[in-house]
């Protein structure tokens, strides 16, 4: 819709609001309305349908502060003209409004007599305030924001949700591979209709945890469980990535639970960029043994028993 229109168009009257409303009682009185007449209340009721649009329209200009401001003071200049810029025609120009400012003894370019200065002199910078309206390009309308969650995968690898609107439509959503809890996908286009077209849709993004992969930033940490022989004498273990793969791993010998591994490049992975995966060792202590397993753990402790893991652990806690 151009800007001159709006001086036609009382659109706190269309929300049944007072000139003074706060944003709070707009947005209320919007709401009530446009449940009222939304077209899936009303199938096939052209004039609830047309009652809905000039709502919705009143409600984009009212509910955009800088929109409300400039609404307010093109209404204020009077009504009845049109800012076409036209000299003549029915339905009045600019200088249905100004003409009498410029025949006080001026040439028709200026604002003389009373005035002494030029038009630019007077109404220099009226174009600033009101955001182009006057010739330049029209703001577009205010953005609108929602949230969706997505799977591990899909922040891992990049999905593509569906968002449905009121109406019934449903906006089809791009998630990009790597994408983060918290972050925000923006959606051009799809934001409240404005003078100069549409606004963007902002959609905060949730994840949800997975029950084996952990994500550090653009690492993925994992915890792979490992025998007590595999620790103690060193072992090659296999373990599942992000990426559906299966790659191999070397336990060194003598490791410890807590113990971490670095496998480059099986993290987050980006246009130019990716993450590692980080392997944290958790040595697993078996809970029943049978009788060769227990004579061989006794035997293992005889022939190590000038070894003390706890030696200095004393002076360490020391206060």
């Amino acid at each position: 819709m151009a800007s001159q229109d709006w001086i036609n168009k009382d659109f706190y009257s269309t929300l049944g609001v007072s000139k003074d409303a706060t944003a709070e009682e707009v947005k209320k009185a919007y709401r009530k309305l446009a449940r009222q007449h939304h077209p899936d209340k009303n199938p096939g009721d052209a004039a609830a349908e047309q009652r809905f649009k000039d709502i919705s329209e009143a409600h984009s200009v009212l509910s955009d502060p800088e929109d409300r401001q400039q609404y307010d003071a093109i209404r204020a200049m009077g009504s009845g003209a049109r800012f076409s810029g036209s000299t003549g025609g029915d339905g009045g120009g600019f200088e249905d409004i100004f003409g009498g400012l410029f025949n006080q003894g001026g040439s028709p370019g200026t604002a003389g007599g009373r005035f002494g200065g030029g038009f630019e002199d007077i109404f220099g910078g009226m174009g600033d305030r009101f955001g182009g309206r006057f010739g330049g390009a029209s703001p577009k309308g205010g953005d609108r924001t929602a949230k969706t969650t997505i799977s591990f995968k899909g922040a891992v690898r990049g999905t593509t949700v569906g968002l449905r609107e009121a109406s019934g439509n449903v906006i089809d959503v791009r998630i990009p591979a790597g994408i983060r809890e918290g972050q925000k996908v923006r959606v051009k286009g799809k934001g409240q209709q404005g003078p100069g077209g549409a606004g963007d849709l902002l959609v905060e993004v949730s994840v949800q945890d997975h029950p084996f992969f952990e994500r550090d930033g653009d690492h993925i940490r994992i915890h792979l469980p490992v025998t007590f022989d595999e620790a103690a004498l060193g072992a090659t273990a296999e373990v599942p990535t992000i990426h559906g793969e299966k790659v191999k791993i070397r336990i060194p010998a003598g490791s410890s639970t807590g113990k971490t591994l670095r496998l480059k490049g099986q993290g987050i992975r980006r246009k130019n960029s990716s993450g590692d995966m980080r392997v944290v060792l958790d040595v697993v202590v078996p809970q029943e043994l049978n009788d060769e397993a227990e004579a061989a753990v006794r035997a293992f402790a005889e022939a190590t028993r000038g070894s003390n893991p706890r030696e200095g652990l004393e002076a360490k806690a020391a206060l």
